[in-house]
């Protein structure tokens, strides 16, 4: 494990540095080391997810609870069905409408996979994210990638190198400045070890979205597999969560959200607001920022937001209530769990 000397930061704007970040990257991950890479989602801590001791280290760095699973990111369909004991019709039906992209795929697991990869269950999360980067770091690899978020556990996920080094900079020998994530939030999982199909985390490629492909969708209420364990990251009530504490709020103008911030007794000068169509003005409030009233557009912003304001001294951000709709459900429950 490495000491705590600032981590290697590489870029890839240009053809070269591209080569040269995936030649550096795939030679640390050939070694047992775990590294950070971008992905479209967000930024992953990603190890060899073959080999159980680099997987290891993965845990220990986050500080991630044993029991909580990794996703294994791939970048063929070949090799998703080698770290699956099955591969329906079903998974090639969604590879085929979503990979690459921000879908994982829960199946039973082939033995090949480590058991600590997937908290001590049956089955396996697989993905094929979107982002060159990793998917060219995977090919020079040859072998799957274990790669939950590049941050301390519980903790806002990073959409950026910067987030990742502010909070694991000295625990890294390498983190890959991809650019900003273009997705913001983690993948959607969907769990296909049940009949029908259920989603297990909602990420933006949405329910209306799989059931065109699925014909039917089961009910969102198996967080717990057959064996009493997780089937996917995420799942804890209380996550993605800022330093500060978060609040949802709906309000007519900035008089009645002081109103109903009197009844949370704040320090104003240190309250974020988060805004998205009723912007408050005049108020006393350290800042007020606005995101586009727009699903995609807020869950590319909101995690970068989320870190702005904890690194401001935020004591309380305050988020305006979403819209309703299905495309802002997944951000709803990342934003629940992190008010949590």
């Amino acid at each position: 494990m490495k000491g705590n000397s600032p981590a290697e930061v590489l870029s890839t704007h240009t053809a070269a540095l591209f080569t040269a970040a995936v030649t550096r990257a795939a030679e640390l991950l050939r070694a047992g080391e775990v590294v950070a890479l971008p992905t479209e989602t967000v930024y992953g801590l990603a190890a060899n997810a073959l080999d159980a001791d680099a997987v290891a280290k993965i845990y220990q760095m986050k500080g991630r609870p044993v029991h909580n699973p990794i996703i294994v990111h791939i970048a063929a369909v070949e090799m998703a069905q080698r770290c699956v004991a099955s591969w329906p019709a079903v998974a090639e039906r969604l590879a085929k409408s979503f990979w690459p992209g921000p879908l994982t795929l829960v199946l039973p697991k082939a033995k090949e996979i480590p058991d600590l990869v997937t908290a001590g269950g049956a089955t396996v999360g697989v993905r094929w994210p979107s982002h060159p980067f990793i998917q060219a770091v995977i090919r020079a690899c040859g072998f799957p990638l274990a790669a939950p978020s590049a941050n301390l556990s519980n903790q806002v996920s990073p959409t950026n190198a910067a987030h990742v080094q502010k909070q694991l900079g000295d625990h890294l020998q390498l983190i890959v400045d991809g650019g900003q994530a273009q997705v913001g939030i983690e993948s959607t999982v969907v769990d296909l070890t049940t009949t029908p199909p259920r989603v297990l985390r909602p990420g933006m490629i949405h329910d209306e979205s799989l059931a065109a492909v699925l014909g039917e969708l089961g009910t969102r209420n198996l967080e717990l597999g057959t064996e009493n364990r997780l089937r996917s990251p995420g799942l804890f009530p209380k996550h993605y969560s800022p330093k500060a504490k978060l609040v949802m709020m709906t309000w007519r103008d900035v008089a009645d959200l002081n109103r109903q911030l009197s009844t949370l007794n704040p320090q104003l000068s240190t309250t974020h607001i988060i805004a998205h169509t009723n912007i408050p003005t005049g108020g006393d409030f350290a800042q007020v920022s606005v995101i586009p009233h727009d699903a995609d557009a807020f869950a590319r912003a909101i995690y970068a937001e989320l870190h702005r304001c904890d690194e401001a001294g935020a004591s309380l951000i305050v988020v305006e209530a979403l819209p309703t709709g299905i495309e802002w459900g997944a951000i709803g429950d990342r934003l629940s769990r992190a008010a949590s």
